[in-house]
């Protein structure tokens, strides 16, 4: 069957924001609506999808979406002078609500520091009518939920910094009840701990920097795993993302199978400088 823009998984999606909130020091939640987002369709967990924001005095992201397929637009994006073409930013799906009559909002969690880049300037200053763009699923079930513990999973490792904080989140929104979850989150201050909703049994330990909180590697090296077949989800800042991997393999034991890794930033490196890297062997570790 050809697809087409009604059948594709993912499709661009117009959306405008219709609320903020802050979270807490390093997180600013933003709520979107719009008449396309009927169409559109998060499967929850990690649920990853492009965004693309306007420039400072753009009233909307440039975005060419009728030079046709995701390749055709991304070509034409590119080709475009780099202070007009929209800011692209990878983000998670921290929410999806559907209201009776069809329409969508959606929460996307936005880390936000000194010194940020245009991504997290923006979520800074977001007010209600602000329009945005999405490379989003139009399917539940895609390939940009990478979170999917194997059906003999007995227990579950989550670590995430800051950044994967929305998605470590709705994963344990997630997990079945009595699900057993050893999870740690690092974030840099007191005041951005959340009360986190789960119905698994989960030990939640946080790591807060101001605190001279031991980091990744040492904090679960210290851990007392449970026997069986675990599954880990780690996130976040890519060196501690690879330290840790290394650890649950190399010293833990793990199936490198069983741990789904993923670096959302890199420290001294802007998403766009990691975008033009080569991509590294999926078995590095």
């Amino acid at each position: 069957m050809t697809t087409t823009a009604e059948t594709a998984p993912f499709r661009f999606f117009p959306m405008e924001v219709t609320g903020t909130r802050r979270l807490g020091p390093s997180l600013v939640r933003v709520t979107f609506g719009g008449e396309e987002l009927r169409d559109f369709s998060a499967g929850g967990r990690d649920q990853s999808l492009s965004l693309f924001l306007p420039h400072p005095g753009q009233d909307a992201p440039v975005v060419p979406v009728e030079a046709g397929d995701y390749s055709a637009v991304f070509a034409a994006w590119r080709a475009l002078p780099e202070d007009v073409r929209a800011v692209m930013r990878s983000y998670t799906v921290r929410e999806q609500r559907r209201a009776d009559d069809g329409s969508s909002e959606v929460d996307i969690d936005f880390a936000v520091h000194e010194d940020g880049g245009p991504a997290c300037r923006w979520a800074e200053q977001a007010a209600p009518g602000q329009k945005v763009t999405v490379l989003g699923p139009a399917v539940a079930d895609n390939t940009s939920v990478r979170c999917r513990p194997p059906k003999d999973t007995d227990w579950v490792l989550i670590w995430g910094d800051e950044t994967a904080l929305p998605a470590a989140a709705a994963i344990l929104e997630w997990l079945p009840a009595g699900t057993r979850a050893h999870v740690w989150l690092e974030v840099p201050h007191a005041g951005d701990r959340l009360d986190l909703a789960t119905a698994a049994d989960a030990e939640i330990t946080w790591l807060v920097r101001e605190e001279n909180a031991p980091r990744a590697v040492e904090a679960v090296r210290a851990a007392e795993l449970p026997d069986g077949a675990g599954y880990a989800w780690i996130a976040g800042e890519s060196g501690s993302v690879k330290a840790l991997r290394r650890h649950l393999v190399g010293e833990r034991g793990m199936d490198r199978r069983r741990v789904t890794f993923v670096g959302y930033w890199r420290r001294g490196v802007s998403e766009d400088g990691l975008r033009e890297e080569p991509a590294e062997a999926a078995d590095e570790a």
